[in-house]
């Protein structure tokens, strides 16, 4: 079976590719898990490498791989830039911790001595989407390499192109891609010793159903339905700039995107006509001139499923669309509901509510089946009020959700479990190995 990829702007075919058979994914875990047992062994030569190789060959292929993404899934060409640079400073964080947060942790006990050691499972199989097809796998591959395991991924196969182009710049037998169908992927969980998944809830539950049956390690980063939550002391300017950014990055296209919009009653009409300036602004069209704010959604697929939610939300609210949808590309468009929508909504689409307090406004918060991440604008005073009553994996006040090589990334309920990045995520595929030594039994 062939894997075709088309730019979603013109729908001009970039590239063709063979599947991977069963046994040929086969090889490549084996050859992967041949290559992990010696590179497990020194935390020196990893760090070199990152910082030696990796970091300069993404410097230098920077451009042309930015226009690959943008070409493969419509993302901005502008963001597919900053989507590198982003990649390359998370490198470096790891580089200049990735000792300090491997290092045994020594533990008082009766022994003569006790320790923590954090040695790596083997071979990690990566399973990740299109949205950020270079930040999604470069955060989970960098602290689960680092941390001394092989990689496997497979990529979402409308962005087939870039992922090999990954493995070019990344030019280690310790790093390989495979080209394989959902269910082919499924099936080659088995080779695996864990399994890092980002993309739909159902997908999710289907991953995690057959790593149980073979007992492998899962990270999950599913959908996400993120409340951006404005309080009547809210600084309405700045905070319509910041939610045209979090409703509109990558195309609307991202689990972390502000997609629900819940603000006091007491100072909605005045954020509504901040936020339709800020939308009737945005520049539409090709995303591969840099002018371009919002490009089109990856795929035609992608954008009939947004236009038959923008149809059903309709039914059940007030419409307004800024600008023609023309081809894939979809305005932006906010629907003002008092209704529960529970589906993720993958594109341009705001959807508005009003709350009178902060206990409705954590109701309306926690209404639908996901808990990624959520923000709330307004004064650190009244935020801080509001964020024990709210159920996420994160919450921002006055900031967009984001993630950050820092901190801790992931979700709880149906946004998954396990966490990337930061210290917690290097962690997350490592044999936490208990040591106890005493002289004398």
């Amino acid at each position: 079976m062939d894997i075709e990829t088309f730019n979603p702007f013109n729908m001009e075919r970039i590239g063709k590719y063979r599947e991977d058979s069963e046994d040929e994914i086969k090889k490549i875990f084996e050859d992967v898990r041949k290559n992990q047992e010696q590179w497990g062994k020194s935390i020196d030569t990893r760090v070199d490498y990152l910082r030696n190789q990796l970091i300069p060959s993404l410097r230098r292929e920077k451009e042309d791989l930015s226009r690959l993404m943008s070409s493969e899934m419509g993302k901005p060409i502008t963001q597919s830039r900053a989507e590198v640079d982003k990649c390359i400073s998370m490198i470096q964080y790891f580089i200049d911790n990735g000792k300090k947060f491997l290092s045994d942790d020594i533990v008082q006990t009766e022994a003569d001595k006790s320790y923590v050691k954090f040695e790596p499972i083997g071979v990690v199989f990566l399973i990740m989407p299109w949205n950020f097809p270079l930040w999604q796998a470069m955060r989970g591959a960098i602290p689960a390499m680092l941390s001394g395991n092989g990689i496997v991924l497979k990529h979402a196969s409308i962005v087939t192109g870039t992922a090999l182009k990954m493995e070019q710049i990344f030019d280690t037998p310790l790093f390989r891609v495979i080209k394989a169908s959902g269910s082919r992927a499924l099936s080659a969980i088995k080779y695996s010793d864990g399994v890092s998944f980002t993309g739909s809830t159902n997908a999710g539950a289907q991953i995690a159903s057959e790593a149980g049956r073979n007992i492998k390690k899962t990270v999950l980063e599913l959908g996400g339905s993120d409340p951006f939550i404005v309080l009547e002391d809210a600084d309405l300017e700045k905070t319509a700039k910041n939610a045209k950014f979090g409703r509109l990055q990558n195309n609307g296209q991202s689990c972390i995107a502000s997609k629900r919009f819940l603000v006091d009653q007491k100072i909605y009409e005045q954020f509504q006509e901040e936020l339709r300036k800020q939308f009737e602004s945005v520049e539409r069209g090709d995303q591969m001139e840099d002018k371009t704010y919002l490009g089109p959604l990856s795929s035609k697929s992608q954008a009939e499923t947004v236009k038959k939610q923008i149809r059903e939300l309709g039914k059940i609210g007030k419409l307004e669309m800024y600008g023609e949808e023309s081809g894939n590309i979809v305005p932006p468009t906010i629907v003002r509901t008092d209704e529960n929508y529970d589906q993720e909504v993958f594109g341009p689409v705001a959807i508005v509510k009003t709350f009178k307090d902060l206990k409705e406004a954590a109701a309306l918060a926690n209404e639908t089946p996901f808990g990624l991440g959520a923000s709330i604008w307004g004064s650190p005073e009244l935020a801080n009020q509001l964020i024990p009553g709210v159920k996420s994996g994160m919450v921002f006040v006055n900031k967009i959700v984001a993630s950050d090589a820092r901190l801790p990334f992931g979700g709880v309920k149906k946004s998954g479990y396990g966490r990337e990045l930061s210290r917690y995520g290097l962690l997350e595929f490592t044999n936490i190995r208990t040591v106890w030594i005493q002289g004398k039994p």
